[in-house]
């Protein structure tokens, strides 16, 4: 049975996204990004709110098999390597708006289906990850989040997306932790039941 996970980047002040929607403040240095394209490597599918799913879908054109020619401006092979997991991982991407995906092994759902995404997990050995606060939101809400990675960035942004929804009370395990040269800290929690 597969885990359905949540992988956030974090303010300190619990906000994915600041109050025009940016995420730069969250672009990783080397450390971070080797530490996200080793934890994608287990991951069989994807589940992706519309702007989460634009937003990764960059992925989709970058060629693995490209060599490193840091002269040209090609990119370096963390980034290689994370585009041919991205690009051999399932994703399904809801949306009542969107029509076509530009990605391989990608699907269209108009609803989010909470029996279906229980069947899913049921169905599949190879984890799972959902991203976008909202549909993270709902799963939450249903319990069906299994894990949560958070990594707390080292910046108060004061508004913007929250990362976790408001009126959720929930019981955590703490699982592991971990520091980053550049002050960020990945926390590891379970969900106690």
């Amino acid at each position: 049975m597969a885990k359905l996970i949540y992988p956030i980047n974090v303010s300190l002040d619990g906000y994915m996204k600041d109050e025009s929607g940016n995420l730069e403040w969250s672009i990783s240095d080397d450390e971070i990004f080797a530490f996200w394209t080793d934890f994608q490597r287990p991951i069989g599918t994807y589940l992706y709110g519309r702007r989460m799913y634009e937003s990764m879908v960059y992925w989709e054109t970058e060629n693995p098999q490209t060599p490193v020619n840091f002269a040209s401006g090609e990119q370096p092979r963390a980034m290689q390597q994370f585009a041919q997991i991205w690009q051999a991982a399932d994703k399904i991407v809801y949306s009542r708006t969107l029509q076509e995906v530009s990605s391989d092994k990608t699907r269209i759902e108009h609803e989010f289906n909470l029996d279906a995404i229980r069947q899913l997990k049921e169905s599949l050995e190879a984890d799972i990850t959902i991203s976008g606060a909202e549909l993270a939101g709902q799963a939450m809400r249903a319990g069906l989040i299994d894990e949560y990675h958070l990594l707390i960035h080292p910046i108060i942004l004061g508004g913007g997306k929250r990362a976790l929804p408001d009126n959720l009370r929930m019981r955590l395990k703490l699982l592991g932790e971990r520091r980053f040269r550049s002050g960020v800290i990945h926390l590891h929690y379970r969900l106690m039941f």
